[in-house]
């Protein structure tokens, strides 16, 4: 991974010709001559055999100690620095001179090792004693205080590429003290602070950066800017030699052997490593001084060129490699054979650690592809990809047909930042697959296949969220290292897995469409008939239909396709004739037995959980059963389930078991039987991606990595799923494709709450009247039989209703307006969307309405204001009080907030309304037109504000806001979803974009993006440490409230993925401000630093926390989950009182409790699951009623959550502590969740509930007593924490129980059935883990889709499964005691569950 040239590892694929010793000239750039004809593949290692899993089989359970969490040897770097150390045999009266040098890779060591060895054997003056250390290392305590003794001893240290800021901490801690002393101290391209360290003489940085010079400015830009420091250094090393040679000697010559020194550095070869030490030693080492050693000058190859293992040079021009490369001798080519661009390092080249590069061009080329291998010196790559991947003629054509970058890094940039906008402009014009492959770095090759976590967090963060921003897909490991000489090893499983993959996305540009062969893949999520085809948000087999059509038009063969959606539902769930049980769905292939474990190479493996094949999933006992439906060249396949959804226990297990046969069985048909160009994972999603492995880098036994195989893998993801979408991708290899989630629409209000509304607006007409009292009276009356009396502040009874006046009737008719805003005004998306049909101009408004809302101060060019801040200032009153006394229930400011909200929305529509063609998309529109021509025309806000109290509004302030409107409601409404598919079909590139909530940034849009995630290391920011501490000041102001005064002492929330891409890592913030530790950039903006806040900073105690991380949270964000870990241990070990830190308090109990040997050991306080695994399964449990009792839900959550990420052990990944987990549960006073996002509540998705350990904390607490539990939900502007109770009774009036929502979820059919039952299975959730769900709210649904006959004829006919699920739900509900039913209720249900049983069972 190293950005400069490494050392000579091993044999030189190239020797490079030395010239003359010129002290003072530029060096010469040569290319090798003399390369040898081999193509090498440096070392054979298997990435097998899998990780033994839980087994169950014959009703017996055998569990490997390793899968219920047992300690393992997952630490990273573990290697030994004296395997770096090298001795004189005899120092012989020769001067010795001792060097440490400390680097990023191991690609130093065989360098530095044998440039040492050759300087020991012969020279007669001097012999070096050097001892190298990889940064990684500097983490071991044992290992720093061996590296400071080393340092303190030696006369030259040299450092390069430490970008790493808390290990260039240490590099600073242990050099400074013996920088004096040193001889010299030589650090290439690393930060700031470690460059200071830069000592040759009168040399060094700081004197650099003052002084009037080429230097000086390079210095001084550096410090402003180090996105391209690597880059700007190299360029000054090609400039600066002519430069120093017009200055005085006796001030250049210390500048100038920097300089030669860093050439020395970037050759690479034994040879100039040989010449730097002997360089640096004459003119530094007193007892050296005048030895006159025989140095040659660097020399150093292209910049920039075409490197081939078997080629006798290095190419700088395309047709001289071409015309070697067609004349060769040794292979031949098809006609059309598919072309890979390879992009590589140069510094792998030049050092001769270039095997695993070989072992890809071998790979390539016996699959019969030709390669174009590219490298680059420096780090932008997009320079040999511009240069060298275009048709030499001129005609600007592309001749390659993919791209395989072998660097692991972004296209433009380095360990420090990247230019993604200069890389996917490069590569939008390319055009071509994009694929990142990385060789391991910070590993060996046993560290990766032990751990896990696969590969290094550290890693993670530079070679696969960075590249992932370019669009870069596929991060699978090609090659490994040896721990014993660094060098770089194929690994040749990997490789192939690599160009079957790349050849095969190279394929699709190559083939006719009428000949490509689509898997379209659909879900069926819990496993049951009326849930195939599930899908955040999406109308999928509508969807399907229409992309089907689409693709028809592009000369695809889709067969006799239905005539419409309906239709091919049915023709995929079942033949004419069948009943609709799920083993009566369509069966596209009944594969044997013997055909299976012939074309399933892994099949053996599955045997440890499952059986001989074929098991009793997908199965009719003697053969294995592949569902779905071919049309032409298209199928349609059902992606079998998990399969132990049902087996309560197996959902115990700490780890998820392997797929079963028949889920092997059907990636098996789809690619060896089927024969599929590509698979289209439909919806966001099923179950592949999150199959046992390892978290990032599969090995070949990792079971997402076997099954895909080597499919191109195209996915429809939900834009505002970003982090399961990267998991997808770096999992299962998917090129993800963005989708829209539903047009939002305000929930309005219906039934009684609209006379509520009707009510309240009476009371306001005559509140100072004799009228008022008794319209109060009726408010409160209504209000309660609207079950509001819980989440507003009502008199007891009438008469205490009598007794008030008027400003305490303000403020209880202040309180119930302000719930009925709440709900008026949440945003909801109604009905499913459907891929290629974008919004409408009117169904946009709300959205619109939404983004316009909030203040973005960082907008560029102009800073972006708010529409409510505007409209407040017009009046002369600020929006933040607004906010405050409307949350309080002051009905002036309740009234305001509401007449603030309806001028906003009519200025938005209106301004739509503008632009608004005759077919209701975005156009002309005719109106507009016809005003302006007769002059009658009028500005759509002047319009919209006109009469009203804010016509004063600030001209400018709107006009910058609308203009950013209208590029919203541009990209809203832009369609590329079809065209991305398409393009992706074709072998080209799909141009990426962020995944997210399109209101907090509308850059997700518009969709048919490749998502991204974001740099983790770029969490929280600064506005995301602003939002989570007014959010945990509420949460905390709240809970004191409800305890008389009495402060939290542990708080027990959970992390999210996404949620914390949306919001730039609000969450991980509000951890952090309630331990009262201050996360800090580094110097160049990476979020990696902590800082204390004080107590008086605080103004209050330090909150202990129990943080449960997502699984997904984890994969993406495991560096900061381990800064957390540093934050809470940091936050232990203050001196500080008990009662002002709950963190040490507990810490200090538990461990005299349980013995520990440190706080440190007692304070852990980051868990989630362990490593390739997810979810606690209460989810599946639920989902399936595949439970007994709630106790049997806890111990799920409790031995698949408790896991703990150890900062002090950042390689192991997830240890099992329960001890500390359950130790730290039973002090929780709150447990609590965030919601970000409009899209997505409580009820929408089961993870919500699937993490709630409300009575968990209840059932571990000595005194019983249930924690109190709270959300916040920032989907506005006016962030709210609301009790859990309140929150799923909002979720239950705004959507459940709202015709708005259900009717629109109805428009669906087949698949609106299923959302509206999934809604009512996660409102049981909730009582199963926190008791929160009021009994009315299971009355009230019943009343809405059981008791209204009408109702429940049209469920029963659209989705007779789903409804008999959602009958069986209420069952359930009252069976365990979370619905108090009448009798006539459980009556009427039992009659409609034998009911919708006949149907489905064909019986009339």
């Amino acid at each position: 991974m190293n950005t400069l040239p490494a050392m000579n590892i091993g044999k030189q694929t190239g020797s490079i010709q030395a010239g003359k010793t010129v002290q003072t000239a530029a060096p010469r750039i040569v290319a090798p001559r003399n390369i040898q004809a081999r193509q090498q593949v440096s070392c054979n290692v298997a990435t097998g055999p899998r990780p033994q899993l839980a087994t169950f089989k014959k009703g017996a359970v055998s569990v490997d100690l390793r899968d219920e969490g047992s300690e393992t040897s997952g630490g990273f770097t573990s290697t030994n620095p004296e395997s770096r150390r090298v001795k004189p045999n005899d120092v012989g009266g020769r001067v010795l001179v001792k060097v440490v040098y400390v680097v990023l890779e191991a690609q130093y060591q065989s360098a530095v090792s044998g440039a040492v060895n050759a300087i020991n054997k012969s020279n007669k003056k001097v012999c070096f004693e050097v001892v190298g250390y990889l940064l990684e290392e500097l983490r071991d305590a044992k290992n720093f205080e061996a590296f400071k003794k080393d340092v303190a001893v030696s006369n030259i240290f040299i450092g390069s590429l430490i970008f790493i800021e808390e290990l260039a901490e240490k590099i600073v801690e242990g050099v400074t003290p013996c920088r004096d002393s040193l001889d010299a101290c030589l650090v290439f391209p690393s930060m700031p602070a470690v460059m200071k360290l830069n000592k040759l003489g009168t040399f060094s940085m700081a004197q650099l950066g003052q002084s009037k010079s080429l230097i000086g400015d390079f210095i001084k830009s550096a410090r402003k800017n180090n996105d391209n420091f690597e880059e700007g250094l190299l360029k000054l090393v090609r400039t600066l030699p002519k430069i120093l040679k017009f200055l005085p000697s006796d001030k250049a010559q210390d500048a100038r052997i920097f300089v030669q020194s860093l050439q020395y550095w970037l050759g690479g070869s034994q040879e100039n490593v040989q010449n730097l030490l002997l360089s640096v030693a004459e003119a530094y080492v007193p007892a050296l001084k005048g030895s006159n050693f025989a140095t040659e000058e660097p020399t150093l190859p292209p910049d920039v060129g075409i490197w081939h293992p078997l080629a006798p040079c290095m190419y700088e021009d395309i047709k001289e490699y071409l015309n070697w490369y067609d004349t060769r001798r040794d292979m031949k080519f098809a006609p059309d054979a598919p072309v890979i661009g390879l992009v590589m390092q140069r510094s792998h080249l030049v050092t001769g650690d270039e095997g695993h590069y070989s072992g890809v061009v071998a790979g390539m080329e016996a699959r019969g592809a030709k390669v174009i291998p590219v490298f680059a010196g420096a780090l932008d790559f997009s320079s040999p990809v511009k240069k060298y991947f275009y048709d030499p003629m001129g005609s600007g054509k592309t001749s390659v047909d993919c791209v395989v970058s072998l660097t692991g890094f972004a296209l433009v940039g380095g360990p420090a930042r990247q230019d993604a906008p200069k890389a996917i402009t490069a590569l939008k014009e390319l055009d071509v697959p994009y694929m990142v492959s990385l060789p391991l770095v910070f590993q060996t090759t046993e560290e990766w296949l032990e751990s896990d976590l696969g590969v290094h967090p550290v890693q993670v963060a530079l070679q696969v969220a960075l590249p992932e921003l370019d669009g870069g897909i596929e991060p699978i490991v090609f090659a490994g290292r040896d721990s014993n000489t660094g060098k770089s090893h194929s690994l040749p499983d990997r490789i192939s897995s690599l160009c079957g993959r790349a050849i095969n996305w190279a394929k699709l540009r190559k083939k006719a469409n009428a000949q490509k062969k689509l898997a379209v893949t659909v879900f069926s999520f819990p496993p049951d008939k009326g849930n195939v085809g599930t899908a955040a948000y999406l109308n999928v087999f509508g969807s399907i239909h229409k992309v089907l059509r689409d693709l028809q038009k592009q000369g695809y063969d889709v067969g006799p396709l239905p005539s419409n959606s309906d239709q091919l539902i049915q023709s995929v769930l079942t033949s004419k004739d069948a009943k609709f049980n799920s083993s009566d769905l369509n069966v596209a292939y009944r594969m044997k037995v013997d055909e299976y474990q012939r074309l399933c190479e892994y099949s053996e493996a599955l045997e440890e959980n499952w059986g001989k094949p074929p098991g009793n999933l997908n199965s009719n006992g003697q053969e294995l059963l592949i569902y779905g439906k071919q049309f032409g060249n298209v199928f349609i396949g059902v992606q079998p389930t998990f399969g132990y959804e049902g087996d309560p226990m197996r959902l115990l297990f700490s780890r998820s078991a392997s797929p079963h046969h028949g889920f092997a069985a059907y990636y098996t048909y789809v690619e060896k039987v089927f024969k599929a160009d590509a698979v289209l994972h439909f919806g966001t999603h099923g179950s592949l991606e999150f199959m046992p492995g390892k978290q990032v880098g599969m090995s070949g036994g990792c079971f997402p990595d076997s099954l895909i195989g080597s499919i191109p893998n195209l996915y429809y993801y939900a834009a505002n799923n970003p982090s399961e979408a990267t998991i997808a991708k770096r999992r299962s290899y998917a090129n993800t494709i963005s989708y829209l989630t539903p047009p939002a629409e305000n929930a309005g209000l219906y039934k009684g709450l609209k006379e509520l509304q009707e009510l309240i607006s009476s009371y306001q007409g005559m509140r100072e009247s004799g009228r008022a009292e008794q319209i109060c009276l009726t408010i409160v009356e209504t209000a309660r039989s609207c079950n509001l009396d819980k989440d507003c502040n009502l008199p007891a009874d009438e008469a205490a209703a009598k007794a008030l006046n008027m400003e305490e009737r303000d403020m209880v008719v202040g309180g119930v307006y302000r719930k009925l805003m709440e709900i008026e005004s949440r945003l909801l998306p109604c009905g499913l969307h459907i891929i290629g049909v974008m919004p409408s101009a009117e169904e946009a408004v709300a959205t619109l309405v939404n983004i316009a809302e909030i203040d973005r101060p960082d907008q560029q060019p102009t800073a972006i204001k708010g529409l409510p801040g505007i409209m407040a200032r017009s009046i002369g009153r600020d929006m933040e009080q607004i906010y405050r006394d409307a949350n309080r229930g002051v009905l002036a400011d309740v009234e305001l907030l509401q007449s603030i909200t309806e001028a906003c929305r009519d200025c938005v529509g209106e301004f739509v309304k503008d632009r608004t063609g005759l077919d209701g998309r975005i156009g002309q529109s005719l109106l507009t037109t016809l005003s302006k021509w007769t002059g009658f025309y009028e500005d759509p806000l002047q319009r919209a504000l006109r009469g009203t109290k804010f016509s004063t509004a600030s001209r400018a302030d709107l006009l910058d806001t609308f203009k950013y409107i209208e590029f919203c409601l541009e990209q809203i409404v832009k369609e590329n979803e079809v065209g991305a598919l398409i393009h992706a079909l074709e072998g080209k590139y799909v141009e990426p974009g962020p995944g997210g909530d399109p209101i907090r940034n509308p850059l997700v849009l518009p969709t048919g993006k490749n998502i991204h995630a974001l740099d983790p290391q770029s969490i929280p920011t600064q506005a995301a440490l602003k939002s989570a501490l007014i959010v945990v000041d509420r949460l905390i102001e709240r809970q004191r409230r409800e305890a008389g005064g009495k402060y939290p002492e542990t708080i027990a929330l959970v992390l999210w993925g996404t949620d914390n891409i949306k919001t730039y890592g609000e969450s991980l913030a509000q951890v952090m401000m309630m331990v009262g530790i201050k996360p800090v950039p580094d110097a160049l903006g990476r979020v990696n630093k902590l800082e204390v806040m004080s107590l008086e900073e605080l103004g209050r105690p330090r909150i202990d926390v129990v943080v449960n991380c997502s699984g997904v949270f984890r994969d993406l964000f495991v560096n900061q989950m381990l800064l957390l870990d540093r934050a809470v241990k940091m936050a232990a070990e203050l001196d500080e009182p008990d009662e002002m830190n709950f963190v040490r308090k507990h810490a200090k109990e538990q461990a005299k409790e349980m013995g520990l040997a440190s706080l440190r050991e007692a304070a852990v306080r980051i868990f989630s699951n362990s490593s390739g695994s997810y979810s606690s399964n209460v989810n599946l449990a639920v989902e399936n009623s595949s439970w007994s009792d709630e106790a049997q839900l806890q111990e799920m959550y409790l031995k698949r959550k408790s896991f703990a990420f150890n900062s002090d052990r950042p390689g192991v990944g997830g240890e099992e502590r329960r001890d500390i987990f359950e130790a730290s549960m039973k002090t929780v006073d709150v447990t609590f969740q965030n919601l970000d996002s409009s899209e997505i509540s409580l009820t929408d998705v089961s993870h919500y509930f699937d993490s709630d350990p409300t009575k968990l904390v209840a059932s571990l607490r000595a005194d019983g007593a249930m924690p109190a539990a709270y959300i916040a939900d920032t989907t506005t502007a006016n962030a709210q924490v609301r009790t859990l109770g309140e929150t799923v009774r909002l979720d239950a009036r705004t959507k459940l129980l709202n015709p708005k929502w259900y009717e629109g979820m109805m428009g669906s059919g087949y698949e609106g059935v299923r959302e509206i039952q999934k809604r009512l299975t996660n409102t049981m959730g909730w009582s199963a883990t926190s008791g929160q769900v009021d009994n009315w709210v299971y009355d009230e649904a019943n009343s809405t889709f059981i008791e209204d006959p009408d109702m429940a004829k049209r469920l029963m006919d659209a989705n007779p499964n789903s409804f008999r699920k959602l009958v069986a739900t209420f069952l359930e509900a009252n069976g365990r005691g979370y619905w108090d039913a009448k009798p006539e209720q459980l009556e009427k249900l039992r009659q409609l569950y034998t009911d919708v049983e006949d149907k489905i069972e064909g019986v009339e």
